[in-house]
């Protein structure tokens, strides 16, 4: 064409037009090049050179060369008859180009009179390479879909598995095109995925093309590629002499041996009919017009096309009776038709479609504020609702085709005022989305890390990797995982194949930073380091290994998480460094323990009784050891509690074991030992009771230092506390609880209910007048004139004032409380004897020796402490009501032997208060020498 004076050009996409048009202009200058599209229109004033779309080309201007590109386009449904009008009526006066498929020979020869046929063989092969996945498609590669849905859907399994891919469909505008294929060719991303949009006029550097799928949407159906067209997709792959291959990938069917062979020798079915619409048509009315766009042809060439977009939407206008009754003459009919061509860019229903349409006829026409023209405040708004670039994809997509429209109306001569204002705004508007377009797909389906390490990988160079203070890795500046204590953590966005490549170029740098981190951990403070009540070791807030069970429960081992590549010097470091810390947190926290196990003063059973609870971890159930409690005599006993062991009603334990630190590592060493999965968890600190869950073995709270006792557990050394309240309390004649039973275990009186329950006591419900406490009486002021009159012996100073309220005091209605009466009713571990007959009366019944007295509560009925007198902690004082002493038997016990006749028990019961206590008077035993709380006790005796 450049060798013509003048000359136009027709191209099948905008794409290539623009792509035409600047290599035409870096040649020639922009002062002598024209484009012409449906959405730009840039014409100089010396134009010389037209490039055009088929749709847009001049034909009026008698150029001295005209081509047309893709001339086999003629065959198709959509677009065919354009390309058959510019077949048929479109010359140059010197000289006239068709360019395409050979396919065409055949139908040219027969339309076209005195035509020369040139054939251009192609200086490369393609063959078929059959089906591939696409995570082994090799680079520079390019994956054809033929729906939006499927182009996005390849493109993120491709940015998964390949780092990244550029894409092209024909709805992206020329800039974002042209961007995307700048990514492909530049070498950020090896893969390409597109629609069959590249099949026409993209030269690019792509070695193979892969189809995944062989069948599209035509507009009104889906149906397979034909092999000429399979043919044109799969022709991109090779350059001038480069060979290229062809495949499928995906869920696409493998071709046939013909299809196959078609291809490889380019060899096909030609054409025999072409696509035609008369071009001659009748402005007279609207329904001459529709007649001569639906006229026939004789020509045995050509066959009439079915009904564009274009004709569809003139026949739905014409149906309008706004629209009918203006189309009063030729030229309404041909401002009706001019608008009916204005491409449906936005892909929405017909009736939207139509509806726009409608709107812009009625401006055109110059019905209201229109004036022939579409008002610019109307096109301004419209714009300004198109113009943002924020959303994502989709959003962006749609932005962009909407300004399409209104780039198309801008480009209409005598459709808007100042046309050249809204042609350059409509393009800005563009260029800003399709800008952002660009940005949103590359950031979705690449990712620029791995572009840049492939990029320098290809080139063979030494990747530089770094560590920061934060322990994030850098590869060539890139983000590619983090240090979290010895262990890289390599980043999972990151592409697969590149993994391995990755990870070894940040190992070159972390192998020093593993020995620096294993010197600074190695001397670090205990106070740095911490374990978890799952069993894990934290060197401040990252996990550095893991308990293991160890030889016995309180020596447990260690496990280090250090990377292989850190090297056995440095892992080996950090088990010492987690070994040692252990080692003495234990020695630490279980120090009674220990000392207990080294004390050559415990022999007998002592020891072994020192043995059972090192194996308990200092907490034991009174009830799984009671035998060996009995077994132990006062000495053992005194032996053992100087190391802190209490004796307790229903625990045996180390109250300094008690305290939070040795509960939390006590369950960890309990849950190594015994090989669970999950390891129970110790309370929150400072609690008195805890929620009972049926699910939780009672094992695991004794462990957290709890006592299940129905809802609730209560701590166990406030148990013991409770204990000592109850035994103070008559528990077979029954007890209300005291305040100071609530105070210690923080429960409303229901709740301390259910608890005593759960303790083996019978809680009866009832009712009675709640007591007032009293007011003080008023002092009465004496009159110092009365002062010497005697007071009659009738009138006490004690007694209030009369009142006039108290008859209505006495009749209000009396305010009720409930209260409990608790009793000792523990359930029967064994089925109940038969009781023997009762005996006559004057009949003494024998009993066994050592039978206790009718009324005394036998051996083993209720669990209790077994200290001795003054046996006691040191800080926790009981303070027990005491009796006036006779001789050495307590008061409210019968003196001598026998019994008393019930003369003498109500005596006795008149004399004093009676007092209970709630078990046996014990025996009187030698003093401890070694208990310094029974030595004071006799000491205050006998003071």
């Amino acid at each position: 064409m450049l060798g013509h004076r003048t000359g136009v050009i027709g191209l099948p996409l905008r794409l290539l037009a623009r792509e035409v048009y600047d290599r035409i202009v870096a040649q020639r200058g922009p002062s002598v090049v024209a484009l012409v599209t449906g959405e730009e229109r840039i014409v100089p004033d010396r134009t010389q050179y037209w490039v055009c779309t088929v749709e847009a080309m001049p034909l009026e201007i008698g150029a001295d060369f005209v081509a047309i590109d893709e001339i086999q386009l003629c065959s198709d449904p959509e677009r065919g008859h354009v390309f058959t009008d510019r077949l048929l009526r479109a010359r140059g006066l010197h000289e006239t180009l068709f360019l395409g498929a050979e396919t065409m020979r055949p139908v040219i020869a027969g339309l076209v009179k005195g035509v020369q046929f040139l054939k251009r063989e192609r200086f490369s092969e393609l063959s078929y390479t059959g089906s591939k996945k696409i995570s082994r498609m090799p680079p520079r590669s390019a994956i054809v879909g033929f729906s939006v849905e499927n182009v996005y859907a390849i493109a993120e399994l491709i940015r998964r598995q390949k780092g990244g891919c550029a894409v092209v469909m024909g709805a992206l505008s020329p800039r974002t095109r042209n961007a995307q294929v700048e990514l492909y060719q530049n070498g950020d991303v090896d893969y390409l995925v597109a629609t069959d949009a590249i099949g026409m006029g993209l030269n690019l550097d792509i070695k193979h093309i892969a189809f995944s799928a062989t069948a599209k949407f035509d507009g009104r159906r889906m149906r397979g590629l034909f092999p000429q067209e399979l043919a044109q997709i799969a022709g991109r792959a090779g350059r001038h002499t480069e060979n290229g291959t062809f495949g499928v990938t995906g869920e696409a069917r493998p071709f046939d041996d013909e299809v196959i062979e078609a291809i490889e020798g380019h060899r096909f079915t030609p054409v025999r009919k072409l696509q035609w619409r008369n071009a001659d048509l009748d402005f007279g009315t609207a329904e001459r017009l529709v007649r001569s766009l639906e006229a026939p042809t004789s020509n045995e060439w050509l066959t009439r096309a079915r009904d564009a977009d274009d004709v569809v939407s003139l026949k739905a206008l014409m149906d309008m009776p706004e629209i009918r009754d203006k189309l009063t003459g030729p030229k309404r009919v041909q401002l009706l038709w001019d608008v009916c061509r204005i491409p449906d860019f936005r892909s929405t229903s017909t009736s939207d479609h139509t509806g726009l349409l409608a709107r812009i006829f009625e401006f055109l026409v110059g019905r209201g504020i229109g004036g022939g023209r579409v008002p610019s405040d109307w096109l301004a708004k419209a714009v300004a609702r198109i113009d943002k670039t924020d959303g994502d994809i989709d959003a962006i997509s749609k932005r962009l085709a909407y300004i399409r429209t209104w780039t198309y109306v801008a480009q209409r001569k005598g459709w808007v005022d100042d046309e050249s204002h809204w042609r350059d705004e409509t393009r800005a508007v563009e260029d800003r989305l399709s800008d952002a377009l660009h940005a949103r797909l590359t950031q979705r389906f690449v990712d620029r890390r791995t572009s840049v390490l492939l990029r320098r990988l290809k080139q063979k160079e030494t990747l530089v990797a770094e560590v920061n203070d934060k322990g994030e890795v850098t590869v060539e500046g890139e983000f590619v995982g983090k240090l979290e204590g010895f262990r890289f953590r390599q980043d999972a966005t990151g592409s697969t194949d590149e993994a391995k490549t990755l990870r070894q170029a940040a190992v070159q740098a972390l192998r020093p930073e593993f020995h620096l981190r294993a010197d600074r951990f190695y001397n670090a403070p205990d106070t740095e380091m911490d374990f978890t009540e799952q069993g894990g070791l934290m060197w401040g807030t990252t996990a550095v290994g893991k308990l293991v069970k160890g030889a016995e429960a309180l020596r447990p081992a260690v496990e280090a998480f250090v990377d292989d590549e850190a090297g056995e010097e440095a892992a080996e470091k950090v088990r010492r460094r987690l070994q040692h810390f252990i080692d003495r947190k234990v020695a630490a926290l279980f120090e009674p323990l220990a000392a207990m196990s080294r004390d050559e003063a415990l022999t007998g059973l002592a020891r072994g009784f020192a043995f059972r609870l090192v194996e308990g971890l200092g907490v034991l159930p009174r009830d799984v050891i009671a035998n060996d409690v009995k077994e132990l005599d006062q000495d053992a006993r005194g032996a053992l509690r100087k190391h802190g062991v209490r004796f307790g009603q229903f625990t045996i334990f180390l109250p300094s074991l008690l305290k939070p630190a040795p509960t939390r590592l006590r369950l960890v060493l309990w849950s190594l030992w015994n090989g669970l999965d999950e390891f129970p968890e110790s309370p929150p600190p400072g609690l008195v009771t805890i929620p009972n869950m049926a699910e939780v073995p009672k094992q695991h709270y004794t462990l957290a230092g709890y006592h299940p006792a129905n809802a609730r557990a209560i701590r166990i050394d406030m148990l013991e506390r409770l204990a000592d309240l109850l035994r103070q309390k008559d528990s077979r004649a029954g007890f209300e609880a005291t305040p100071d039973m609530l105070s210690i275990t923080g429960m409303t009186l229901e709740q301390f209910s259910d608890l005593m329950g759960g303790l083996g006591y019978k809680a009866e419900k009832a009712e009675r007048p709640k007591v007032k406490a009293a007011e003080p009486a008023p002092v009465a002021l004496i009159d110092p004139a009365a002062a010497n009159n005697p007071i009659p012996e009738e009138v006490s100073i004690l007694a209030p004032p009369p009142s006039s309220e108290e008859a209505s005091v006495e009749d209000a209605p009396v305010e009720m409380e409930a209260y409990y009466t608790f009793t000792w009713a523990p359930k029967p571990r064994n089925p109940r004897p038969e009781r023997a007959p009762r005996p006559q009366q004057g009949e003494r019944r024998e009993r066994p020796q050592g039978e206790r007295p009718q009324g005394d509560r036998p051996q083993g009925e209720r669990p209790h402490g077994d200290r001795p007198k003054g046996d006691r902690p040191q800080g926790e004082r009981r303070d027990r009501p005491q009796g006036d002493q006779k001789g050495d038997q307590r008061t409210g016990k019968p003196q001598g032997k026998g019994k008393y006749g019930k003369q003498d028990r109500d005596d006795k019961r008149n004399e004093k208060p009676r007092q209970f206590e709630a078990r046996p008077q014990r025996p009187e035993k030698p003093i401890d020498p070694d208990n310094p709380f029974a030595v004071l006790a006799a000491l205050k005796t006998n003071g």
